[in-house]
């Protein structure tokens, strides 16, 4: 009966999402891809709100068969219960009935965690650009497809659905997205580090707190035979200037200028649990990965890692989850990875024995390697091993909820509510 009542109502919200579609008609703005969605969906709002000061974003991770209409429908409106309901049911035909003030630009992440969940959601939106991230040789959510072809296939689907007279923005530096480009009907816009790309970073550079300024990347944003520099602080990593070179990219198909594209990623930040950098404990420094993690993800984390400054380097990692099949050996060249970038590792969860085991396999001594099966355990040892200007990076899947080591070693932990991921 529940099942039920729930498969109506989430119905009855597609039927209401399609309806105000058509009545408003917004630009719509669609991002999906195994990786930097939400990253990439924030740094797009960031861009577009600048273009057009009504824009509205999906909220949190409102990203599947219910939360794209949520966001279609209402703001921020959370669903706790039937009162929830009927508030957005009502928000919807008071949209219908009457000529409301509505967002002129919708920013929608749509996530792909089992077959049919892009086109379910892209035969009521047509999304006038469409953007894809990142997919990687194992992604998230493939032990719910035939394997990582199926996940591209879905993703692609997104790419198929933007008209003829929209775009296509596509990540050149991933040889699975890049393929995308045969399926769209779309002009093609790539962005990456290559010097292919269309929208590319240049020069890019991280510097870490060790060397006196703020923390953070610097690059050259680069399109057409110009470029402006671009800074992003207190985040590491070349997964957010791919969030930013996305977002750039939509700036130049709404007909902004690279300075003012620049102006506006000033108002961007990286969400919390995105490669985050936050004040620890002994005068260490976090990365903090939290939000999730996938083999591409993290391999990108442990090289941003290696490139840092600092006396230590730590790499505390969690399980991850929902590559199905892939599981062993994906933890395995993690392993292989932690063994070759840090100076201590530690791991947490079942699945992560085997990043253990593959590190003393590729030659990280063992006596520098502690497994814990919870993060509590985890947390109060890192509190004992961190010395001064160590860099920790901390990461595992969204289930793993790594944030909670984070907050052990953070020299402000007042502030979790605030830093971390909640």
């Amino acid at each position: 009966m529940k099942n039920n009542m729930r498969r109506f109502l989430q119905h009855l919200l597609r039927i209401l999402a399609a309806a105000v579609l058509k009545k408003y008609r917004p630009y719509v703005i669609a991002v999906t891809g195994s990786v930097g969605k939400t990253s990439t969906k924030e740094a797009i709002f960031a861009v577009s709100k600048s273009f057009e000061p009504k824009t509205r974003r999906s909220f949190a991770n409102y990203n599947t068969e219910i939360g794209v209409p949520l966001t279609i429908l209402s703001e921020k409106e959370k669903i706790r219960g039937f009162r929830s309901w009927l508030k957005v049911i009502l928000k919807g035909l008071t949209l219908l009935a009457l000529r409301l003030d509505y967002p002129k630009i919708l920013i929608l992440e749509m996530a792909a965690d089992r077959p049919g969940d892009i086109k379910y959601l892209t035969e009521f939106v047509k999304p006038n650009v469409g953007v894809v991230t990142a997919i990687g040789e194992i992604p998230v959510h493939v032990e719910f497809f035939s394997g990582p072809k199926a996940v591209a296939r879905e993703k692609a689907v997104l790419i198929e659905s933007v008209a003829p007279s929209g775009r296509s923005i596509l990540n050149y530096d991933d040889e699975v997205v890049l393929e995308m480009k045969e399926k769209s009907r779309a002009r093609v816009l790539t962005f990456g580090f290559s010097p292919e790309a269309d929208v590319k970073a240049t020069n890019y550079e991280m510097r870490s707190p060790a060397s006196g300024d703020q923390a953070g990347i610097s690059f050259k944003l680069e399109y057409g035979g110009s470029f402006v520099p671009a800074r992003l602080y207190d985040v590491f990593g070349k997964q957010a200037v791919y969030a930013v070179l996305a977002a750039a990219s939509c700036g130049l198909v709404l007909g902004m200028n690279l300075v003012e594209i620049s102006e506006a990623l000033k108002n961007y930040q990286s969400p919390p649990g995105r490669m985050r950098i936050i004040k620890g404990i002994k005068n260490a420094w976090i990365i903090d990965d939290t939000y999730n993690a996938s083999p591409l993800s993290t391999t990108a984390a442990l090289e941003a890692l290696r490139a840092i400054e600092g006396k230590r380097r730590i790499a505390v990692l969690g399980d991850m989850r929902e590559i199905g099949k892939y599981s062993e050996e994906a933890h395995q060249t993690i392993g292989e990875k932690a063994a070759e970038f840090a100076d201590l590792l530690f791991t947490v969860g079942e699945k992560a024995r085997f990043i253990k085991s593959a590190a003393i396999q590729y030659g990280l001594s063992e006596e520098k390697i502690f497994h814990f099966d919870t993060q509590e355990e985890a947390g109060r040892a890192l509190q004992n091993a961190v010395k001064q200007e160590d860099i920790i990076l901390i990461k595992g899947s969204r289930a793993m909820k790594m944030e909670k080591i984070v907050e052990e070693i953070m020299a402000e932990p007042r502030r979790a509510d605030e830093l971390l991921v909640r």
